[in-house]
């Protein structure tokens, strides 16, 4: 396997651990004023992943600088082609973070209210909007021979993408009810476990319409392996969420939205960014590579680092991994 290949893995499995991780972050932002019914209840569900948001966005910037470094010619087109979307997403994840920790500066309910508001639309459009980016990636856009993007904003609109930005909202949303039903007590607890199950027949419905619709465009015997997993992973956590094993059902769902990333990838391979107009523009792993020794060096970096990234994570969530509930609220 050469580097280009590892590379191209390495930004997948950078991208699906995103996705799982900040997937649930961003259901449980969306679901804050319909789970959250009075203020501790809120700072009940912020709370259960105020200590872990910022980290899984870690995943994102190491994809994007991995994507820079290994890919640079994909990341610029892509970058320059997605610009509106991608400036949106960024944006919305700025508004999100400052939220978390302006929220609770003051004590009137109308300042609360306000960086809820931000709380929710931040969440809201990214878990939209990474769905349309990455239909669009997978399904392909229109790049010249010189790899540029000569497209506009409604070719990023089009059917495929827009279905694929309605499933990957549905996923999360399911995500971050099962993750709130898993790290709540109480009342909390029982609503959310109740919700997930039925905002889960939608994200089914919707996830399986959306890969069979990929798996016409572009597949692969791992895509459709892939798929077939995604989709049985999801069933299987809609049922343990249904029978209040909360742990098994976050299990099922976060595997799901990982298999269906990765197929994703593996539907796309070799190319990382297809032309719709011609085929020479078609950006693909080895055309869009950087130099082997970059790769080279990168691959030393990436073998140093990324266990210590990963136990620091790891040690984050084991000591925030108690269950939390309004007994635990202190009134204002």
């Amino acid at each position: 396997m050469d580097l280009t290949t590892i590379w191209f893995l390495l930004i997948a499995v950078l991208f699906t651990g995103y996705f799982i991780l900040e997937g649930f972050d961003f259901g449980v932002g969306m679901l804050l004023p319909v789970l959250g019914r009075d203020d501790r209840e809120r700072r009940v569900l912020i709370n259960t992943i105020g200590p872990v948001w910022d980290g899984n966005e870690v995943w994102l910037i190491t994809a994007g600088g991995a994507m820079f470094a290994a890919f640079p010619e994909w990341y610029a087109t892509l970058f320059s082609g997605f610009y509106l979307p991608l400036l949106l997403i960024l944006l919305a994840l700025i508004a999100r973070g400052v939220a978390f920790e302006y929220r609770h500066k003051r004590p009137e309910a109308s300042w609360k209210r306000r960086w809820d508001t931000a709380i929710v639309v931040g969440s809201l459009l990214p878990a939209i909007l990474w769905g349309v980016a990455f239909a669009n990636i997978l399904r392909g856009v229109p790049l010249d021979a010189d790899h540029e993007y000569v497209g506009g904003l409604l070719d990023l609109l089009n059917p495929y993408a827009l279905l694929g930005g309605a499933t990957t909202l549905a996923l999360f949303l399911t995500h971050g009810a099962v993750f709130l039903a898993l790290k709540t007590t109480g009342d909390i607890r029982e609503r959310a476990g109740a919700l997930a199950v039925r905002l889960g027949v939608g994200a089914a419905v919707l996830a399986v319409g959306f890969l069979t619709w990929t798996l016409t465009i572009r597949s692969s015997a791992a895509a459709v392996v892939l798929a077939v997993g995604a989709a049985l992973a999801l069933l299987g956590g809609l049922a343990a969420a249904k029978v209040r094993r909360e742990g098994w059902a976050f299990t099922g769902t976060a595997v799901a939205i990982g298999l269906a990333v990765a197929t994703l990838f593996a539907a796309l391979f070799p190319n990382v960014l297809p032309s719709t107009l011609d085929a020479a523009g078609t950006l693909t792993a080895t055309n869009a590579a950087s130099t082997p020794y970059t790769l080279k060096i990168m691959t030393w970096v990436a073998v140093i680092f990324t266990p210590v990234v990963l136990a620091y994570q790891g040690w984050t969530y084991w000591v925030f991994r108690k269950r939390i509930g309004v007994a635990n609220i202190p009134q204002h």
